[in-house]
């Protein structure tokens, strides 16, 4: 029932789809800058949490009643695109205040210190708030449930490879920051990338919203 003939054709799309940068990624490295191991990885746990609502809510139809509502879709879309600038401002704002997220003191990096609760938040907020990925799982979940599945159950599971994958993923990249600190402890490398990093947030969520 779980491990049929349709999972390996499942894997290599969920694979594809987590490799390709997008918001996710880009939140995971941002934070992994501001606040070390600790705020990307739980940033990336909260991302990947988020898959398990977007199954859940696509197997019980809800995704499906959402994209025949065009008030309810833009609402998603529009409170998705507002969190995006949000956070992408809140960069920008640190780049202006000349904080770079990490300082290098005495030798040893010294990041700046973020609440579990921020990270957790920023994280799942920044998942479910994205219709695209609601679409995705509309579309494509269903696609390997066959007749005589449990819906629901199936579901949470291709759910459960996408939340292990994703989390390897985004944990490497993660790692890869944290052998670039040193760099990125730089003030002025640090304010170019709180720069660039909000410029490409904000651009993202206005794209969201006047996205068709």
């Amino acid at each position: 029932m779980f491990f049929d003939t349709y999972l390996w054709a499942y894997l290599v799309a969920i694979i594809l789809l987590t490799v390709a940068p997008g918001v996710d990624t880009l939140l995971v490295i941002r934070n992994s800058v501001r606040g070390g191991f600790r705020d990307g990885a739980l940033t990336s746990f909260a991302i990947c949490m988020g898959v398990f609502v977007h199954a859940a809510v696509s197997a019980g139809g809800i995704s499906l009643i959402l994209m025949q509502s065009a008030l309810m879709f833009s609402l998603l879309k529009l409170a998705g695109a507002g969190y995006l600038v949000w956070l992408g401002a809140r960069s920008l704002y640190s780049a202006y205040r000349g904080e770079a997220g990490l300082k290098l003191e005495s030798g040893k990096i010294r990041h700046r210190q973020v609440s579990a609760w921020t990270s957790l938040r920023e994280g799942f907020l920044s998942n479910i708030l994205n219709p695209k990925t609601a679409i995705f799982y509309m579309a494509f979940l269903p696609q390997f449930i066959q007749p005589g599945d449990p819906a629901l159950t199936k579901s949470l599971f291709l759910a459960g490879l996408h939340f292990v994958i994703a989390n390897i993923w985004q944990l490497a990249l993660v790692l890869m920051v944290g052998r670039v600190t040193n760099w990125l402890a730089r003030p002025r490398v640090g304010r170019c990338f709180n720069s660039l990093t909000g410029s490409v947030m904000v651009l993202f969520g206005i794209r969201l919203g006047f996205d068709s």
